[in-house]
């Protein structure tokens, strides 16, 4: 019998905004418990390495040291097929989509050709609606009364997760999907032309594309069939320029 696990060299764990050192030491700790290696950081208000090293003791140390930061969230995420946000939090823009043990069965065939983040946000507030934008689905940690998880604890919990994860069942295998560069490159051009040809309200362009995103997102796409819609989208535009110039050219002549 062949057993399927997850590809944890696949996984990453991107923290967003951290403000208190302490959690970020943790959470490496919390990753070198469970086998994951890879550590992101966006934008850390607070990078102190001597409180960081308290926390993730000298076993997680190789961790801190090979972690990257970036200033930007888009760029962190750029080179991920699947991005999966943490949130305590839900609501209309924000729907708890899946629970950590679905989440971690979903990510064993993902996790085979794909690389994968998990997102965390501010110890504070969480993650923003912005930035759960980005996200192919969000994954929320049941609690039984106060919801809100400490940072370094919800890491954990997922990592747990996915580190027990396994299945004897045959899974379908997913290609590699496409990459939030080549998500974001199609959503902008999206953007533009629906705009273009009056599709989306231009007073409030971003809530109309949270639900073509949410749509898409139930179908990861693959980097072939992004370049097909962005194809499409150039026939589309070029189509109404088209018949834009024609127009003006008939008022000419009709002057």
């Amino acid at each position: 019998m062949m057993i399927s696990r997850i590809k944890l060299n696949n996984i990453a764990i991107i923290l967003s905004h951290t403000q208190i050192p302490e959690n970020i030491g943790a959470s490496a700790r919390a990753m070198n418990n469970m086998g994951l290696s890879q550590l992101i950081l966006v934008n850390p208000k607070n990078y102190d390495l001597n409180r960081i090293h308290k926390t993730a003791t000298s076993a997680s140390l190789n961790i801190i040291r090979e972690l990257q930061i970036y200033d930007d969230l888009e760029e962190a995420i750029g080179n991920f097929q699947y991005v999966v946000g943490s949130t305590a939090r839900i609501g209309a823009n924000r729907p708890a989509q899946t629970r950590p043990r679905q989440l971690a069965r979903q990510l064993i065939s993902i996790s085979e050709n794909n690389k994968v983040a998990l997102l965390f946000g501010r110890e504070d507030c969480g993650l923003s609606n912005e930035e759960l934008r980005y996200c192919h689905t969000i994954v929320s940690i049941p609690t039984i009364k106060f919801s809100s998880l400490n940072l370094a604890h919800a890491v954990l919990i997922l990592c747990y997760e996915l580190s027990l994860a396994s299945t004897d069942i045959e899974l379908k295998s997913i290609p590699r999907l496409a990459n939030k560069f080549e998500l974001e490159g199609m959503y902008g051009h999206l953007k533009e032309l629906c705009t273009k040809i009056g599709f989306i309200d231009i007073q409030n362009p971003e809530h109309w594309m949270n639900n073509i995103r949410r749509f898409l997102s139930r179908l990861p796409l693959r980097a072939k069939e992004v370049r097909i819609i962005r194809g499409l989208c150039r026939q589309i535009d070029w189509y109404t320029g088209q018949y834009q110039r024609s127009k003006q050219e008939d008022k000419k002549n009709n002057v």
